[in-house]
């Protein structure tokens, strides 16, 4: 659509802070208040509209869509999303080792194996490696520590985790990411550490490089996002 309004803003609101546009509270596509939980990520929102031309892309504006899932979309399917999210543990892509070359293995265990352990520590949640192509049975108390804690989750911390978790196929490196582990950055370089190696082998085409740069942004997003929640710019 075009742009419709000079300027966007920030209030407080009953619900937390709410962007406007030209001094009007904007609603979601369920025709929702748009309600966030800080100024910081009400602000960063603001921006988004901000940075638009005269037709609006809101394909550049994610941590819109972020928030717009959080107050729609998850209104009627809430334990669903967390279910799933949740289920990437017991299959989870950082528990997949190889079992040669000896350089990729001491990469996974540089990048991966501080990224278990912290999982273990904050979660009290073992998940169990392997480097044969079926899946490992991971231990149910972790599963359900695991479960526990997404299902817990606010829902604008739900939806970042979502994103991410998708992303990388690894509910381990989206709790990293959301709770500020590591940062896009990394993230990426966990989640890609595969196929990294295999470029460099192999070198990169086009359409690689193409959907690794949308993995990148995605990532990139979730942490503005979650940096926000914690009322960090």
């Amino acid at each position: 659509m075009n742009r419709f309004y000079k300027s966007a803003g920030v209030a407080e609101a009953d619900n937390g802070f709410s962007i406007l546009l030209d001094g009007r509270p904007i609603r979601s596509p369920a025709r929702q208040p748009v309600q966030v939980p800080t100024r910081e990520l009400a602000q960063a929102i603001a921006d988004e509209w901000d940075a638009q031309g005269e037709k609006i892309d809101t394909r550049a504006m994610p941590l819109m869509r972020m928030a717009g899932t959080a107050i729609d979309d998850l209104a009627g399917m809430r334990d669903q999303t967390a279910d799933a999210v949740a289920k990437y543990a017991a299959t989870d892509m950082v528990c997949f080792w190889a079992a040669d070359p000896e350089r990729l293995i001491q990469r996974q265990q540089a990048t991966w194996r501080p990224l278990l352990d912290w999982l273990e520590v904050r979660f009290d949640a073992r998940l169990v490696v392997t480097s044969d192509i079926h899946a490992q049975e991971q231990p149910q108390a972790s599963l359900d520590a695991l479960r526990t804690h997404v299902m817990a989750l606010d829902n604008f911390l739900l939806v970042p985790l979502s994103v991410a978790t998708g992303t990388a196929g690894s509910l381990v490196i989206g709790l990293a990411l959301v709770h500020g582990r590591i940062d896009a950055v990394q993230a990426f370089d966990a989640a890609q550490l595969d196929e990294t190696f295999q470029i460099e082998e192999w070198g990169e085409d086009d359409e690689a490089a193409r959907r690794r740069a949308g993995i990148r942004a995605e990532f990139a997003a979730v942490e503005r996002f979650c940096r926000a929640m914690r009322g960090s710019a």
